[in-house]
């Protein structure tokens, strides 16, 4: 199963036409104080649109690790922007959703800075003695 937040119906029908083997469910923000194992549960009853938030969610749960590899591949390559990607955990499924995604926001601007300081030393290796 896989869940989207922040993504735009075009983009929804993109995930679903090529990840067409997975259930793909969209959580509306009337969900944001939810335990995720609720959301889990609910899914295919969920009404409304995932586009309310300026950050684009993809949480998979129930994949095996092939899975995960093979949906990451793809949906890179439709060229969406910057996506959050996440697992379920046994630890996650106890959260609210409005505390996951707090905790993978932080995560992702780590990650972002990470990126960020790896690309300036590259730079700077590559300008070492040039003068």
């Amino acid at each position: 199963m896989i869940l989207l937040i922040g993504f735009d119906k075009g983009e929804v029908k993109a995930l679903r036409d090529t990840l067409n083997e997975y259930r793909i469910y969209e959580i509306p923000e009337y969900c944001r104080d939810w335990v995720l194992q609720e959301i889990v549960e609910k899914a295919e009853k969920l009404e409304g649109s995932g586009n309310w938030h300026v950050r684009k969610f993809f949480l998979m749960h129930g994949l095996k690790d092939t899975q995960v590899r093979e949906a990451l591949e793809k949906v890179k390559a439709l060229k969406m922007g910057r996506i959050i990607f996440a697992t379920t955990t046994p630890t996650s499924l106890t959260w609210t959703l409005e505390d996951l995604m707090r905790e993978l926001i932080k995560e992702d601007e780590h990650f972002r800075e990470l990126e960020k300081r790896k690309a300036s030393r590259v730079y700077l290796d590559l300008n070492i003695g040039k003068d």
